[in-house]
């Protein structure tokens, strides 16, 4: 018993000593836990972006558009008087909804003639679609019991016939993009680029922690000092197998029979992209901490919560600003959008371009500090071989 206890106190005093295995252990518990609370905090959507189209401009479609904006789920960005540029608009606002207001809405309501109010529904994003809609139809509903009360009211009809006579509008819900509103094609794509970012982030964390770690790196140097040579050398492999993945991922759209068709060649270009900011981030993490346990797990740390910080299910605009700066350096926030917009969306590419700088930029960034540290590591490794060389002559 007494060499058990031993053990176990060896055992402790191994966890403790180790400041890696304790940050985990202790620290991505708390940090997940703060995160996620801080991300999902409001437990509810609200101010979902929607557009309407107000074709008659009249008292009874002017009630409805500030019925509409009262309601706490959804917040009008845009009130447009045609269906002008309307797609591209709903795209680049990332609107959830789309309400059309018909001409001659309020003259038919009086009339009688039974005008039809459409809402387009945003299905790209399951989560807030379903929020959107739900809200529209209260609000649409109120709106449409209380016309048809004050309208036979004002006809003298008594209050127990009231609920027994005509609608005054209907109302249609139709469904754009993912139309079947199939949680498949709304999340698998997401959760596979996911994977890719991991196992890039992964991968790349042993590019040169593991050549300081087995004392390979002066070789290595020796062969070539060039400093942008070295960090290509590391990440061209990993660019030509993001290719295979990725052409196997779209061998996985036939396979599943997923009808991700349209703007496939444009969306290659941006994974490639995309691709290129994560290699470049994991091969910075990776000079930076010249230990393979110690870059992978950091790495593990960052890739784990990508996914929930990205936006791509629970919206960006409903998270802390500290949180939304937090997901904005991470390149799957960007690249999500692009795949949505591209592929589901079906949008033109001009509408991803302020997603690609951005993947651009924590490109650049992490390029050029890798490139920073690096060159001071193979400056180090320089003056170490002609140290040597020196002492060498001297000996001779």
């Amino acid at each position: 018993m007494k060499t058990f206890l031993k053990l176990l106190k060896r055992e402790f005093k191994l966890f403790w000593g180790n400041s890696v295995l304790r940050i985990l252990f202790i620290g991505a518990p708390l940090m997940y836990g703060i995160l996620l609370g801080y991300v999902y905090g409001k437990g509810k959507v609200t101010n979902l972006p929607i557009i309407v189209v107000d074709e008659d401009h009249s008292t009874m479609s002017q009630r409805a558009i500030e019925m509409i904006d009262d309601n706490e789920v959804v917040h009008i960005i845009a009130v447009k008087t045609d269906q002008i540029g309307l797609t591209e608009l709903s795209i680049n606002e990332q609107a959830a909804c789309i309400v059309l207001i018909p001409k001659n809405f309020e003259n038919d309501i009086l009339t009688k003639r039974y005008p039809e109010v459409t809402t387009i529904v945003n299905t790209a994003n399951v989560l807030t679609a379903n929020y959107a809609s739900t809200a529209l139809q209260v609000v649409l509903g109120t709106l449409k019991v209380g016309t048809q009360l004050e309208g036979l009211r004002k006809q003298g009809i008594p209050e127990s016939m009231l609920m027994s006579q005509y609608e005054p509008f209907k109302t249609t819900f139709i469904k754009k993009n993912n139309r079947a509103t199939n949680y498949m094609y709304f999340l698998w794509p997401g959760i596979l680029a996911t994977v890719l970012q991991q196992v890039l982030l992964l991968g790349l964390a042993l590019s040169f922690a593991a050549e300081f770690e087995n004392n390979t790196f002066r070789d290595l140097v020796a062969q070539t000092r060039n400093t942008f040579s070295l960090i290509m050398v590391k990440v061209i492999p990993y660019l030509l197998m993001s290719f295979g993945i990725w052409l196997i991922y779209w061998l996985f759209t036939l396979w599943f029979r997923v009808p991700f068709t349209e703007n496939l060649g444009a969306l290659t270009l941006v994974a490639g992209i995309f691709v290129l900011s994560v290699c470049f981030i994991g091969v910075l993490v990776s000079i930076l901490l010249p230990n393979q346990l110690k870059a992978t797990e950091v790495l593990m740390v960052i890739a784990t919560p990508s996914f929930i910080l990205s936006g791509f299910t629970w919206p960006l605009s409903q998270m802390p600003k500290v949180i939304q700066y937090i997901a904005d350096i991470i390149p799957l926030t960007h690249f999500l959008p692009v795949f949505r917009i591209l592929i589901i969306e079906n949008g033109p590419v001009h509408l991803t371009y302020h997603y690609i700088i951005n993947m651009l930029i924590i490109a650049s960034i992490s390029f050029i500090l890798a490139f920073i540290l690096l060159r001071i590591k193979v400056n180090k490794i320089k003056m170490i071989n002609e140290t040597d060389k020196s002492h060498n002559v001297q000996d001779s």
